[in-house]
């Protein structure tokens, strides 16, 4: 399984990079998002879903985990394959699909290319619930303060031992305000002791 390829971009279009890594280019598509993170860039960072099916291997990428999370969740409902979730991604920010599926904005959601009306329920129907206990999302946005990487690392050993991200997002700011230099082993201690 591939989690990301570093790199230096060799070409970058709207919808493709091609990604040089240790002298091997790899050609991943992208999103129109995960462009516009990468446009001013040289070398990156490129959060990979490895598609496989019969006679086509593809590496669809992205600038950050959350959009990659984002995009697994839509390709999870049926009907949606892995261009209309990379069109989504395209046409509204992770955030504006987030909102859109949270708050039933059937219309929204079908406003996007390849999108009709019996799809879009379909993703409200069957995600709602799942955004809203915070799946489709790397780290929840209110505990992005601090350390990123201590809080995205405690983040990702609590969802490992079996805690929901929407409790983990509760626990982990109340922890950081306490104490903003805590270690990675005392903030899990602490927050095992509050979930």
């Amino acid at each position: 399984m591939y989690d990301y390829i570093k790199g230096r971009i060799v070409e970058l279009t709207p919808a493709e990079l091609i990604l040089d890594c240790n002298d091997i280019g790899y050609e991943i598509l992208i999103s129109l998002q995960t462009y516009e993170a990468f446009r001013d860039k040289e070398n990156v960072t490129v959060y990979i879903h490895h598609y496989i099916r019969e006679e086509e291997e593809l590496f669809y990428g992205f600038a950050g985990k959350d959009e990659r999370e984002l995009f697994r969740l839509l390709i999870s409902v049926s009907g949606i394959g892995v261009a209309s979730a990379r069109m989504m991604l395209s046409s509204l920010t992770s955030d504006e699909i987030r909102n859109a599926i949270i708050g039933e904005d059937i219309n929204r959601i079908k406003s996007v290319k390849g999108i009709g009306l019996k799809t879009a329920q379909r993703l409200v129907l069957e995600l709602k619930d799942k955004i809203v206990k915070g799946a489709g999302a790397d780290i929840p946005a209110q505990i992005r303060h601090g350390s990123d990487a201590v809080v995205e690392e405690a983040t990702t050993a609590l969802v490992m031992l079996g805690f929901q991200k929407a409790s983990i997002g509760k626990v982990l700011p109340a922890i950081l305000k306490e104490n903003a230099d805590a270690k990675i082993e005392d903030i899990i201690k602490a927050a095992l002791k509050r979930l």
